[in-house]
């Protein structure tokens, strides 16, 4: 019985983040959406023969796609983001049903790999199923957009500097290493590490965590001792997403929720520290922000979507100064596959234009099992609390009060690199 309040007085609590954020406001009427989305799934970033032919005996998910390129599964899951977002911004009268946006509506812009782009594609088919969408990259395909992923070349001394008293401050690369141990440990025991071509050369090492350092002097870089952990953590959660069967998925070892969660974590332990370090995300997000401020200001545009990876999420929410959150029925802990930063610009009955800002992600259970998206059946949202600014009586910021906030994060992070 006891059990049984604790899975009610849970569900209670989680309603108002999926139900009560999906509800329009009769008093504050929406204006403009801007979204920044990660990708949804793709292959896994290291090939079939990468060192994770090498970590196991056992075979990876047959990927019917190059190394790194959306899945089939990730293109059909974004059309039905897109397809829940139509829904919603129909029901709160920002498009009329099917509707054709005229020149300067909207924008959808890229970064220039396929995943990306694909991804944007296949939410815009979703969103506007009788238009021609044009997505806008500025590259050849497979090339890198400096908007989206920015290098730090240039950077001072001073910005070297405050980057590595922020990262010892957070613990530096001992406190990396005790928080990638267990899911090492994970890890190894679903691959079976020991009974690898892998272990087997290197003496049994290799899932060991006791090294982990970042590198700014050259752009950004992470190295780290666990580093075929990292792609195995990235390899896996990748195949629990398209293998039906979690059996199947963990090589044939039955996994709990928790133990899921831990070995994904192995690979967000880099992202989760180096782009929420103040002075490294205000830098590295600040191209893109620049773009999302400019998007929120242009006069006439309904929505935006810009679509990069999960550096880029969990690089503009630190920017921003956005508190610690919690993802419900998610694997990944900050910036899940298909999730989207979303700013919602409105009007209220005072004249005043407001702001909400939340995260909007299908859940681990809607990846898998590829279930319909609707208003009855949402995807997740979990709003975001930035520190310092302070919600109205009606729920959401000023809207002046976000933006004077990213103004503020794009010069901070324009002027890092250049400081000598």
């Amino acid at each position: 019985m006891k059990k049984l309040l604790s899975l009610i007085f849970g569900i209670v609590l989680f309603l108002p983040l999926t139900a009560g954020a999906a509800e329009p406001s009769e008093n504050c009427r929406l204006e403009q959406v801007l979204m920044v989305s990660r990708h949804n799934i793709r292959a896994p970033l290291a090939g079939r023969d990468s060192v994770l032919a090498q970590i196991t005996r056992h075979s990876w998910f047959p990927w019917r796609v190059a190394a790194g390129e959306l899945s089939m599964r990730g293109g059909e899951m974004e059309t039905l983001m897109g397809q829940y977002v139509r829904e919603r911004l129909e029901r709160d009268g920002l498009f009329a049903p099917n509707t054709i946006p005229v020149p300067g509506e909207i924008r959808f812009y890229a970064n220039s790999f396929q995943r990306t782009i694909a991804t944007a594609r296949y939410f815009s088919a979703g969103m506007f199923p009788v238009a021609d969408v044009p997505v806008e990259h500025h590259f050849a395909v497979n090339e890198t957009d400096p908007v989206f992923l920015p290098g730090l070349t240039d950077a001072g001394d001073h910005f070297l500097a405050q980057a590595m008293t922020e990262f010892e401050a957070a613990g530096g690369g001992e406190a990396v290493c005790r928080q990638a141990e267990r899911g090492c440990r994970v890890l190894a025991k679903v691959l079976d590490f020991e009974e690898s071509p892998y272990a087997a050369e290197h003496d049994g090492t290799g899932f060991s965590p006791d090294s982990f350092e970042i590198c700014l002097e050259n752009g950004y870089d992470i190295k780290n001792s666990f580093m075929p952990a990292c792609k195995a953590s990235d390899a896996l959660t990748l195949q629990y997403y398209e293998e039906d069967n979690p059996v199947r998925a963990a090589f044939g070892h039955s996994l709990t929720w928790e133990e899921w969660q831990t070995a994904a974590s192995v690979k967000e332990l880099g992202v989760n520290l180096l782009f929420r370090l103040p002075t490294v995300s205000k830098a590295l997000s600040a191209p893109l922000l620049e773009v999302a401020g400019e998007e929120l200001s242009s006069k006439g545009r309904k929505f935006t979507f810009l679509c990069g990876h999960d550096v880029n999420l969990a690089a503009i929410l630190s920017a921003l100064e956005a508190e610690d959150y919690v993802l419900p029925d998610s694997i990944e802990a900050k910036t899940p596959i298909g999730a989207k930063l979303v700013i919602e610009k409105r009007r209220g009955a005072d004249g005043r234009e407001y702001a909400a800002i939340y995260l909007l992600y299908p859940t681990a259970r809607q990846l898998r099992q590829r279930e319909m998206l609707s208003l009855a059946h949402p995807p997740a949202v979990v709003p975001i609390e930035l520190r310092g600014l302070i919600k109205r009586e009606n729920g959401y910021y000023l809207f002046d009060d976000l933006m004077c906030r990213m103004e503020v994060s794009v010069q901070a992070g324009k002027g890092y690199p250049s400081e000598g």
